[in-house]
């Protein structure tokens, strides 16, 4: 290893060491204070709930763990969106968990709160999973109910999901384990089976207050909707759990029961350990997202042997195509690649570019992947589409218009990783989130933008000072540089991996060693959800 390599390995290290400082931070919820509360009042926190939940020494995945970071500070704050989602294996089941946190907010529902529960329920009916619910709420956060109640994608679009998953067959299992109200009360009863635990939690439309407030009637919360009068008077739940440990154990037994089901038969052999080390990662990448490097050694330290067959090498050099295996299973993979290289006409194409021929090779492979039904992996380090009056010339835009139409229409499972840039229409050709990945993932120095940060700074600066000429003030040097320093600086902290992942843009900023385990997660998955579609590229411009 070389200095530039153990330079590059530290410093990205570094990165991966802030983000897990973050995430240690973001774990405690609501702080130490509330979580200790809780367990007072004999319950378990939202994490110790899934931990129990969860088979030991099982692998699992946590989705959206910085949903809501540096959001919502006017109001307190909601770390990870005051809910815990985790893929994972309960009884040996691969199924979703979603666990309300009641240290932050009581539970309450912020704006993210609700994307954050969609998004758990659309991994859910894509890949056919079994849906924990572990329910810990007080429902919607009063303050923000208009960002959160009434729209299309927000919270009653919840119990739409319920009933569409229960009309699909999707399990879904809730444990009421806290306050379940108003709108909230409709989902464990939506649910396939539900539950109860004793003394603690608490189903109802309206609570003891605003029952005394709407009808006059006083009566305690217990009585109004506790564990025995929904087990045993109203017949709402169908267990009775006497703890929180009982109702997960409850849970786990039913998931014991669960009948199999049809596979998608996406091709798995036993699976072997790159002959590359993953952790060399960190040292081939490098500290600017500028600089150039290999993508073809970062493949080496991520598939099975470190052996892949690659799909017209020749031709279309900076995106590279290729078949491997992760962890066993079968995959295609579309790279950007990050290297200076000479086009089949002797040209010079820029790394992280895509070109007219690099379009046209990845529209004809992935349409080969979905012939031959192999999952798709997209390495995502792309600045865009190559630009100019060659390019444009050359057809550029009808060849990238190609190329997202072979990424929409494609049928197979789609897996994301942003191991670098993330710029522009690049991000939509490369299977971005508005293209329906089935998981997507940032490594910690991954930057997600419409385009580069020196660039948009350069632009947005241009377009201030224009104004401010107009209004007759005159712009020195000084006052261009302060202009750029400040929209820089704003617009630098918009395209980080943290912004984006709070936003889910991201289902998470994952270390890369990591990749593997969610990728082949990600297609043991979607291995449960048969493909009933066939491939169709529609109308294209030839």
């Amino acid at each position: 290893m070389d200095i530039e390599f153990n330079k590059r390995e530290d410093q990205n290290r570094l990165k991966l060491s802030e983000i897990n400082r973050l995430l240690s931070e973001i774990k405690k919820g609501g702080g130490e204070k509330r979580l200790q509360k809780l367990r007072d009042e004999g319950k378990m926190t939202a994490r110790e709930r899934v931990e129990y939940l969860l088979d030991k020494d099982s692998d699992s995945i946590e989705i959206g763990a910085f949903a809501g970071y540096e959001m919502y500070e006017e109001h307190g704050g909601c770390p990870s969106g005051g809910v815990v989602v985790v893929m994972g294996y309960v009884s040996g089941r691969q199924c979703i968990i979603v666990a309300n946190d009641a240290s932050v907010k009581a539970g309450a529902w912020f704006p993210i709160t609700g994307k954050k529960n969609l998004r758990a329920q659309e991994i859910a009916m894509e890949n056919r999973l079994p849906i924990i619910y572990l329910v810990d709420s007080a429902g919607v956060y009063l303050p923000m109910q208009d960002e959160i109640f009434p729209d299309k994608e927000m919270f009653g679009r919840i119990f739409r999901n319920n009933a569409k998953m229960s009309a699909a067959g999707i399990i879904q299992i809730s444990a009421v384990m806290g306050s379940c109200v108003a709108g909230g009360a409709y989902l464990p009863i939506m649910s396939d089976e539900a539950m109860i635990v004793d003394k603690t939690g608490s189903i109802f439309l309206a609570g003891s207050y605003l029952v005394k407030a709407a009808i006059g009637e006083s009566i305690d919360n217990e009585t109004l909707g506790g564990a025995t009068t929904h087990c045993s008077i109203s017949g709402v739940t169908d267990y009775k759990a006497k703890d929180d440990k009982d109702a997960l154990n409850r849970i786990k037994n039913i998931m014991k029961s669960l009948g199999s089901t049809e596979k998608a038969g996406f091709d798995r052999i036993e699976s072997a350990q790159p002959k590359e080390k993953p952790e060399n990662i960190f040292g081939i990448m490098p500290a600017s997202r500028a600089e150039q490097y290999d993508t073809y050694e970062i493949m080496k330290c991520l598939v099975d042997n470190s052996e892949y067959e690659e799909y017209k090498p020749d031709y279309g050099k900076s995106i590279i195509c290729a078949t491997a295996r992760v962890d066993g299973w079968s995959v295609g993979i579309v790279a950007n690649q990050r290297k200076l290289v000479k086009s089949g006409k002797g040209e010079m194409q820029f790394g992280g570019v895509i070109y007219s021929d690099s379009a046209d090779k990845a529209t004809r492979f992935i349409a080969n992947c979905n012939q031959r039904k192999i999952p798709l992996v997209f390495l995502q380090d792309v600045t865009g589409f190559m630009v100019g009056s060659k390019s444009e010339h050359g057809g550029i835009i009808k060849d990238g218009a190609k190329m997202v139409n072979a990424v929409s229409n494609s049928v197979v499972p789609k897996f994301t990783v942003i191991t670098g840039n993330s710029y522009g229409a690049g991000n939509y050709a490369m299977c971005g989130k508005a293209y329906d990945p089935r998981l997507i993932v940032a490594w910690p120095w991954a930057d997600l933008a419409v385009m580069g940060g020196a660039q948009a700074a350069k632009v947005l600066a241009q377009i201030q000072e224009s104004t401010l000429k107009k209004q007759g003030k005159e712009i020195t040097e000084k006052k261009h540089n302060e202009i750029l320093e400040s929209i820089s600086k704003k617009y630098q902290k918009q395209t980080e991996a943290t912004y984006a992942a709070a936003r889910l843009w991201t289902d998470a900023i994952i270390n890369p060693v990591d990749t593997r385990k969610w990728i082949s997660m990600g297609i043991e998955a979607a291995n449960h959800s048969p493909i009933t579609e066939k491939f169709n590229l529609g109308v294209i411009q030839v």
